[in-house]
């Protein structure tokens, strides 16, 4: 059966382009460095995020823990927001990986706050932990878009202490999108970034780290350490290479859907959204329904061949994506409208 699938935009599949890459792609072995898909996939992110080198690497997870491992020594201390995905969906991995610890600030819908990050810098006191790395998101995981000024001036106090910043751009040519600039204009304010290709840019798999060349080269050692060296990894590399230079063109399609998307679920009784808080390709509601209706209903939505995601923390979340148009859009609110009719 062909799914109507919002659950995320990491469901994408490859284009027929993509496929066709891969079947034909040039390889060798990625250790030695010597597969040439691949070597092409690196100078050419490098070239477009705006970085001295890049490194193909299975996963977002995997490209944000190899800043930590390059940035960071057993006991020092991470900056983060409360609700980033270093915290909240990497398994902890930054205790088990880099003995690091995080210091987690809340802010309100996710955006930073520069004054908060500058407040939890540890001073230099032998009691304290070294603050080593400060991270932040965009487009963030609730799908608010931070401004490119909250960025300069996050990246400003960082390197006015001597602290690297990692940005988590699993979303980031999304975000380039919501905001109409060039990425290279989100990624002058980092000193490492993670880039994901498997989500709306439908590569089936693989992400981007990027850096400083001795940076990457660290990290090189490090994806190794963690089993990431892929050996003829160019079949891979060769539907990145399309993710990264055809892809992120169309991002806006999504997010057009994601608004039409949200004006149409407004007019459902019981529904509760704020388009104007879509500005990616993600749209969030609260239904008012009991609870077992809610726990029920991507189960329900399944009868209409929609696949949506769980209810979670109070909230649905439907998610555009390549695979997804204007018309399933239409199918989904009316399947919404019916179900929730005879609940």
């Amino acid at each position: 059966m062909d799914w109507i699938d919002l659950r995320s935009d990491t469901v994408t599949k490859p284009t027929d382009e993509m496929r066709a890459a891969m079947a034909s792609a040039e390889v060798g072995d990625d250790v030695y460095q010597d597969d040439p898909t691949t070597n092409r996939l690196e100078a050419r992110a490098a070239e477009v995020l705006g970085f001295e080198a890049a490194l193909f690497i299975t996963s977002g997870t995997m490209g944000n823990q190899l800043s930590l491992m390059c940035n960071t020594r057993r006991g020092d201390e991470v900056i983060a927001g409360a609700q980033c995905h270093i915290v909240m969906h990497e398994v902890g991995a930054a205790a088990v990986l880099s003995g690091a610890n995080i210091r987690q600030i809340p802010y309100e819908n996710g955006l930073p706050v520069p004054a908060r990050i500058a407040a939890a810098i540890r001073p230099d006191d032998i009691h304290e932990p070294r603050t080593t790395l400060i991270c932040m998101e965009n487009a963030l995981a609730n799908g608010r878009v931070v401004p490119i000024e909250t960025m300069r001036e996050i990246y400003e106090i960082a390197h006015a202490h001597d602290i690297p910043v990692h940005l988590d751009g699993a979303r980031i040519f999304n975000a380039a999108a919501s905001l109409g600039v060039d990425v290279k204009e989100l990624t002058r304010y980092t000193d490492t970034l993670t880039c994901c290709l498997s989500k709306g840019l439908c590569a089936p798999v693989g992400a981007i780290f990027a850096g400083t060349r001795e940076t990457v080269e660290r990290a090189r050692r490090y994806r190794k350490m963690l089993g990431g060296g892929m050996r003829q990894n160019g079949i891979l590399a060769a539907a990145g290479l399309i993710a990264l230079e055809k892809m992120p063109e169309r991002l806006h399609v999504d997010h057009e859907n994601a608004r039409y998307l949200a004006t149409l679920l407004q007019e459902i009784p019981g529904i509760s959204v704020n388009p104007e808080e879509v500005e990616i390709n993600m749209v969030f509601c609260t239904i008012d329904r009991p609870l077992p209706v809610l726990e029920s209903l991507p189960e329900r939505m399944k009868e209409y061949g929609m696949l949506i995601g769980g209810y979670e923390e109070g909230q649905f979340r439907f998610v555009t994506n390549h695979g997804v148009t204007r018309a399933n859009v239409e199918q989904l609110a009316k399947a919404l409208r019916e179900v929730l009719a005879e609940a």
